[in-house]
């Protein structure tokens, strides 16, 4: 008799006539699930031979299984694979070049160009670099807390090596010390070369304990001018979360139409710095006195306030600001970003420039106190937010040339020349001075104030070179001329007699 069961098989053979095996069910869950993904990838192959020759034939039915086996969005990003790496640069490392920036973001931005451009030259292993905690912000931010460390390390590969930490045996750890120093300023090849290089021959592991502005403006290789913008417009990636708030940021900004960004320099480790006390109470100057001399490094203590002024080395006071923009004829209806950290004097101080703009914002009037509370207390994530928003900006106003003004000033050059206001601050005082005191009226002042800055509107000119005084010549990464224009119209875009006519 034969036996016929969903669950049992039947068996035949001489040995054993008719024996009857019962299947287990999870012989039958693997004999189905076995079966469906045979006839599955019957079908995808048959579909698959059908397009290739006949590739509208079954369009409807296709658009349909793909829907159906296409996985979750979140998972089709996951799948993406990443951009293909440049292939990385082989060469027999001399060293490891280990350095510790030192001032603020901008200041140290430009200091990791240079140290990047160093270590190629030198063919160094370049250690991810520390970033100055012991500032007057006292930010305890580290490379990677503002700038996308994988991406810095991988985006350069073809030029240097970028490690995020010493090997073992030199660690502190295991006794081993590194030569620490601070190169020369405005250094050039020469200097690295020479009196640099032969010194890793000796320690293996050079920690420069200070790098801002360790190399020269001018007289380097075009090669190497070109890696630091390459470092400094396409390496330096600040990190998603504030890449993400500072998109959404500009995005606020846009949507109510065109925005100034005014570097309000007025800022209380800035007047103390430069001791610049023009409009402040006895009370406040002594404060910032006390201040410039709390800090030791802070060299210039005796500084005549007045002097300075008149020698156009103090920032723009909240009050000057407000006429020079009313005098460039910027009206109530314009939208002003204001680019700072606290300003000094807070509201009190604002209130001048908030009669005349209505419109002035700033990022924590924008976003939500939860969204900038990651950042709190981190001066250099704060000022990378404000970094986003002055590239982006129509156009752009520091009322102080220090490093933030002149690295955005050279970057949004680097964007295609976009309008940047760079004030003329020794005629504007000049000028403020003869309307204030009633000699100039305000017609003539602000027809004065508009000739003075015709031609300081982020044009295209050549950097300006004074041999022997490279703090006085212009900055690289203010205007880095050998990165902005390729091809045969370059020299006519650096005309002085055509730049005027851009903007």
């Amino acid at each position: 008799m034969e036996v016929r069961s969903e669950n049992s098989i039947q068996v035949r053979s001489d040995k054993f006539p008719s024996t009857v095996i019962p299947r287990t069910r999870l012989q039958v869950w693997f004999f189905r699930v076995c079966s469906s993904i045979l006839l599955w990838t019957c079908l995808v192959h048959i579909v698959a031979v059908a397009e290739l020759w006949h590739p509208r034939l079954l369009t409807g039915f296709t658009s349909r299984i793909s829907w159906i086996t296409r996985p979750p969005l979140r998972l089709q990003h996951s799948l993406h694979s990443p951009p293909p790496l440049v292939p990385p640069r082989y060469y027999r490392s001399n060293g490891f070049l280990k350095v510790s920036c030192n001032g603020g973001l901008n200041q140290m931005r430009a200091a990791i160009c240079d140290m990047v451009t160093v270590a190629r030259l030198l063919n160094l292993t370049l250690v991810v670099p520390e970033l100055d905690k012991k500032s007057f912000w006292a930010d305890p931010s580290d490379f990677e807390d503002i700038f996308d460390v994988r991406h810095f390390i991988d985006s350069l590969r073809d030029e240097v090596r970028i490690v995020r930490r010493l090997p073992k045996r030199f660690s502190s750890k295991y006794g081993f010390e590194a030569f620490q120093m601070p190169p020369v300023s405005w250094s050039n090849e020469k200097y690295y070369l020479e009196q640099i290089l032969p010194l890793f021959s000796k320690h293996k592991v050079v920690h420069f304990n200070r790098t801002d502005t360790r190399l020269a403006n001018n007289g380097i290789p075009l090669s190497l001018q070109k890696l630091r913008c390459r470092v400094n417009f396409q390496g330096l990636k600040f990190t998603p979360q504030i890449e993400t708030l500072g998109h959404k940021l500009v995005h606020i900004l846009q949507e109510k139409g065109p925005v100034v960004a005014l570097h309000l320099r007025y800022e209380m480790d800035m007047l103390a710095f430069s001791g610049c006390t023009h409009g402040c109470t006895v009370e406040e100057a002594e404060e910032l006195k006390r201040l410039r001399y709390a800090f030791p490094w802070w060299r210039e203590k005796e500084i005549v306030s007045e002097e300075r002024r008149q020698q156009g080395l103090c920032p723009l006071t909240p009050e000057e600001a407000t006429l020079v923009l009313q005098a460039l004829g910027f009206t109530k209806e314009t939208q002003i970003y204001i680019a700072s950290g606290e300003i000094y004097g807070s509201e009190r101080r604002l209130a001048p420039l908030r009669a005349a703009f209505p419109r002035i914002v700033k990022k924590e009037t924008l976003l939500d106190p939860a969204e900038l509370q990651q950042f709190q207390n981190h001066s250099s994530q704060m000022a990378a937010l404000d970094f986003m928003v002055t590239l982006a900006s129509n156009t752009f106003i520091p009322t102080y040339d220090g490093n933030m003004a002149k690295v955005v000033e050279g970057h949004r050059r680097y964007l295609g020349f976009k309008k940047s206001i760079l004030p003329d601050r020794k005629k504007l005082v000049e000028l403020l001075d003869l309307h204030q005191n009633g000699t100039l009226p305000w017609n003539d002042f602000a027809l004065a104030v508009r000739q003075a800055h015709e031609k300081r509107m982020g044009q295209p000119f050549h950097r300006r070179i004074i041999p022997d005084k490279p703090k006085e010549e212009d900055y690289f990464y203010a205007n880095p001329q050998e990165c902005l224009c390729e091809g045969t119209g370059c020299e006519d875009l650096l005309d002085p007699r055509k730049s005027s006519k851009l903007q």
